[in-house]
Formats: C-alpha cells, sequence, structure tokens
C-alpha cells in the first residue's frame, strides 16, 4: 500500500502496541441501575490521521489515511484480530480445495449494512469486479489479478461473468483462482477487497463522498466528516461483533503539520498520534511518550523514467550511490530506522517461515561516490555539468522535507547536481504521481499482506502503482511465473532475481526500512498496528483510567 500510504501513504508491522488488551467481551458500560440518571462516560479517542483521505470508496483507495479509515468503517472475508492473527471476519469459515485454487466462503447470517441492509455474498461479488473493472480504473486491480480472468477481465478481453468469483447464494461466495495463491486470505482483508452495497453504489456512485449516505459494515458507522479537519466515527450497534467493540466514539482530526501535532498531543488535545517530528524523537522514545515499533515498508524515492536525464539508467544508479543511508537514519529519522538495503525490506518469509527474505537476499545497494561520478560521466554529465536541475516532490511534511534536504545536499557536493525541493498537500501529491507531474518523488510502500510479492508486483509494466514509469520484460517475466506457479522454489527464486533487476535499474532509490513511532496517551488501551498494515487498529480500543 502506497506513500504510509505510500498511504505516507504507505507496510514487522508484526508487533502489538505495548498497551494489553483487558479483555475483548463486555457491552458498552450501562447505568448501574434503571433507575439511576447517572451514565457511564463515554470511551472516546482522538487519533490524528495527519491528511485528508482522497477518498473512502473501497476499490479507489491507496493510501494509509484512506486505509486506516476503512479498516474501521467496514470489514472484509478476514480481519487480524487483537492477538495480530488473521481470522474470519466477515466469512464465518472457507473451505479450500486440496489444489488450492477454490475457496468456497460461508458469509455470517445476520450481518447488516449501517443503513439495514443484509450483507450478503453478493455485495463482495460486486464490490471485486467492480474492482476489476477496467472503467473503474482502479490503481490496485492488480490485487484481484489471482482470481481466474481477473486480469483478463481489466483488460477487456473477458466478460463480468467469466471472471471466477461467484455468489451462489446470498451466503455462500465461490471463488476460482488462476493458481494457488499462498497469500489469498491476507488479501481478502485488504481494504480493497471489501465489500459494497450493491444497491446503494449502484443507485448513488457518490455514496462514498458523504455521512449521509456512507453504508459501512464494520465496527464504526460515519457520523460526520468536516473536510480537511476532522471525521467522526461512533459504534455501529448492528456490526456483528459489536459486544468486542468498547468505543463509543473515534474523532480522527486532521493535522499535517508534525509540530502542530505535537503540541496538540502534549496540551491533552489527541490520544493517539504518529509522525512525531525528527527533532523530538530521541526525546519521545526515551520518555515513554511513544513506543518505535519494527515495520516491514520501504522508505524509497521514485525516479521518473519518462524524463530525461532521469530515462539514464547510469544517472539513476549515481543518484543512489551518493546516498549516505546510515547518515539519513542516525542523524535525521533517528528512530532506529535501518539503511535499506534492497527493495523488500526485513520480515517476509523466504522458501520456509524461519527463513527471512530480505536475508537471504542480501544487500543490493552499493554506495559508491567514486563510482558514482564516474557512472555520470558516462551518461555524459561529468561532475554535473549540462545536467538538468533534479526537483524533489514530496507530501507536505518537516520530516519529509528534512530528508529531502539531507539527500539533495549529498547530490550536490558528490555529483555537482542542482536541486530544487517542491512540497504538495496530499491529495495533490497523489495526482502528481498519477499524471507523472515530477522528476523525482518521495515513495513509501507498506505491504498489503504476508509475501514480498506485494512489494514486487507493483513494478510491472503498466502497473497501477508503478509511478516510475518503468518497464522490464524480463522483470515482468519472472513475477508472473512467480505468480503462476505451484512450486515454491521457483515463486521465491523469480522473485530474488525480479528484485536484482529492480536494484541494478534503479527506478526506485530505497533509503530506509521504517519503524512505526506512534505517541499514545497511558489511557488508551488496545489500538496496535496490525500485521502488514500501516495503520491503527481501533476495534478492540478501550479507554481506561483518563481523568
Amino acid at each position: 500500500m502506497l506513500r504510509n500510504k505510500s498511504w505516507v501513504l504507505l507496510l514487522a508491522l508484526v508487533l502489538l502496541v505495548t498497551v494489553a488488551l483487558a479483555g475483548c467481551g463486555g457491552q458498552k458500560p450501562q447505568p448501574a441501575d434503571s433507575g439511576s440518571s447517572t451514565k457511564a462516560p463515554e470511551k472516546a479517542i482522538v487519533y490524528n490521521l495527519g491528511a485528508e483521505p482522497e477518498t473512502l470508496e473501497p476499490a479507489m483507495q491507496i493510501g494509509a489515511p484512506e486505509g486506516t479509515v476503512l479498516m474501521a468503517l467496514m470489514e472484509g472475508l478476514y480481519r487480524y484480530n487483537a492477538d495480530r492473527k488473521l481470522v474470519p471476519g466477515a466469512a464465518e469459515k472457507v473451505d479450500i480445495s486440496p489444489d488450492g485454487k477454490k475457496y468456497i466462503f460461508t458469509i455470517r447470517k445476520g450481518m447488516k449494512w449501517t443503513n439495514g441492509d443484509p450483507v450478503t455474498a453478493h455485495d463482495f461479488e460486486y464490490a471485486w469486479k467492480y474492482l476489476l473493472d477496467k472503467n473503474t480504473a482502479a490503481d490496485y486491480a492488480y490485487l484481484a489479478y489471482c482470481i481466474k480472468n481477473g486480469e483478463k477481465f481489466n483488460n477487456g478481453e473477458v466478460t463480468a461473468d467469466q471472471v471466477g468469483v461467484k455468489a451462489t447464494d446470498d451466503y455462500t461466495l465461490e471463488v476460482e483462482l488462476e493458481a494457488p495463491t499462498p497469500y489469498f486470505l491476507d488479501l481478502t482483508a485488504c481494504s480493497n477487497l471489501f465489500p459494497v452495497n450493491k444497491k446503494v453504489a449502484e443507485a448513488n456512485k457518490e455514496w462514498h463522498t458523504r455521512p449521509e449516505t456512507y453504508v459501512g459494515n464494520g465496527p464504526f458507522k460515519l457520523a460526520a466528516w468536516e473536510h480537511q479537519q476532522k471525521l467522526e466515527l461512533v459504534k455501529n450497534p448492528d456490526y456483528w461483533d459489536a459486544a468486542n467493540v468498547k468505543l463509543d466514539k473515534l474523532t480522527i482530526i486532521l493535522v499535517e503539520d508534525v509540530n502542530t501535532m505535537l503540541t496538540m498531543f502534549e496540551s491533552g488535545q489527541i490520544d493517539v498520534a504518529e509522525d512525531a517530528p525528527v527533532k523530538d524523537v530521541k526525546r519521545l522514545l526515551a520518555d515513554g511518550t511513544a513506543v518505535a515499533l519494527p515495520d516491514p515498508s520501504t522508505y524509497y524515492y521514485i525516479l521518473n523514467t519518462k524524463k530525461k536525464p532521469l530515462d539514464n539508467v547510469k544517472v539513476r544508479q549515481a543518484l543512489s550511490m551518493v546516498i549516505d543511508r546510515k547518515a539519513i537514519v542516525e542523524n535525521v529519522t533517528r528512530a532506529g530506522q535501518k539503511p535499506a538495503t534492497g527493495y523488500v525490506p526485513f520480515g517476509f518469509p523466504d522458501l520456509t517461515p524461519d527463513k527471512d527474505f530480505r536475508e537471504a537476499g542480501g544487500a543490493l545497494i552499493k554506495e559508491d561516490v567514486n563510482k558514482a561520478k564516474k557512472l555520470l560521466a558516462e551518461a555524459g554529465y561529468p561532475d554535473g555539468k549540462g545536467m538538468p536541475e533534479i526537483e524533489i516532490l514530496y507530501n507536505n511534511s518537516p520530516n519529509h522535507q528534512k530528508i529531502a534536504e539531507a539527500i539533495a545536499q549529498m547530490w550536490k557536493d558528490n555529483l555537482g547536481i542542482k536541486v530544487k525541493l517542491a512540497a504538495q498537500e496530499w491529495q495533490v501529491y497523489l495526482d502528481a504521481l498519477d499524471a507523472g507531474n515530477f522528476m523525482v518523488a518521495r515513495g513509501g510502500w507498506m505491504p498489503d499482506y504476508n509475501d514480498a510479492m506485494t512489494f514486487m508486483d507493483v513494478h510491472v509494466t503498466g502497473g497501477g502503482n508503478n509511478h516510475s514509469f518503468w518497464s522490464n520484460k524480463e522483470y515482468d517475466r519472472l513475477i508472473a511465473g512467480a505468480k503462476n506457479t505451484n512450486d515454491q522454489n521457483i515463486r521465491i527464486k523469480n522473485m530474488h532475481e525480479a528484485e536484482r533487476i529492480l536494484m541494478d535499474e534503479m527506478p526506485v532509490i530505497p533509503i530506509y526500512f521504517y519503524v512505526n513511532v506512534t505517541m499514545y496517551k497511558p489511557w488508551v488501551k488496545g489500538v496496535f498496528v496490525p500485521p502488514f498494515g500501516g495503520y491503527q487498529e481501533f476495534k478492540w480500543a478501550d479507554v481506561e483510567g483518563k481523568k
């Protein structure tokens, strides 16, 4: 998922925040007796999301800010529970064929949309085919290419009826895959594969833009949305697992400036916040105000290979080779991030779950100033002479600015390149990436599921999130082969070979592997970052001991 998220966007996420759950059971507290007028205090949390969500339509969501809100408002077939384990959500159970290519999901009976309509298997079939429909133009359509004829439908080669997903009745969803997909159940927990109320969506294409028309099936419902200011979510009494939702209200505010956010947190106006100012990170971690959790996501720079001189592989290699990643994580970010040694971060299984894909792949990034100077000269720009000015684009944040300033200085000092910086508001920045209106742009990728493929298939030719516009036939062949084999040895081997090609041609320059730095007020309980998702999970949130 992009920009963490990008949803910035955008994700080791394998960690439960150090707050322990007080237990998952229990209804919303009631008055001590029926004759008392005293009500239990409202359990409410204020969380700073930062950027305004670009959309709350599941199919079109691409960033972490959107994913965070959707995870509270919606629920897929599966969901990560409080123990960070993948468990049935809207599905009651699943039967999987011996060859791993057919899944039959039994949908829970009695579930309701927030408008009172029943949630059925037809809502999942509709949503998944809508995601794949080429007219939808969803960047994340490729997540469902593992479904039989999914890619062909997206390319206009077959009809929707030929796609391997079908509701055989209101509570049975049959899914046929192109090939066994080890991470398919993980995919069903992704927000892009959430259900959509077919009747509502067909009657009003803008259903997802206003609280009055928004229809969800998750633990919370959308009560208010003041654009660029806040969203208000309240407990959904019709949610199938409402007994385990203890929070009455979740207010999501939209403060992008991290310094303002920290002031509000320290003054008690915010209960949960991420992305502390880099100058304050060490202090906040030391005094226990913030916690730093490993996060299998990658912070990188996207190089627009359609623009000169970035169409030249030697220029791209030179730009990467003079970046001192160790200096950036030690002197700029300062939260325990690891210098990137490849594109795929640590935390994903290799041939067996006990082996790590990154460790097995080794270090694929070289830092060599002398070699970089030679490459730049070979590209026709000795000591940077004749080299066009490079612009670094990032979404508006002092933290991104400090990183950009550091890298710009490295490029200037080592290669003689002129660099300028450009900051944009989140939605404008996303539009610029999609349109290719940039030279170099900050990117961040967090995983959508527990497999290295969640990083690798981003960069296939024409991919919805391939913002570098890079294309390599051998890379495409390797990724396609990995997706269409039953042999785990071939699958993993192909991904390692593809990553080596990616890091040799360098359409993206990995900078570091994330950690998730989050600040929690002491009364916040049960909020955590699920595995393979860089969002905060509020389903099991509670408030205890708040004065």
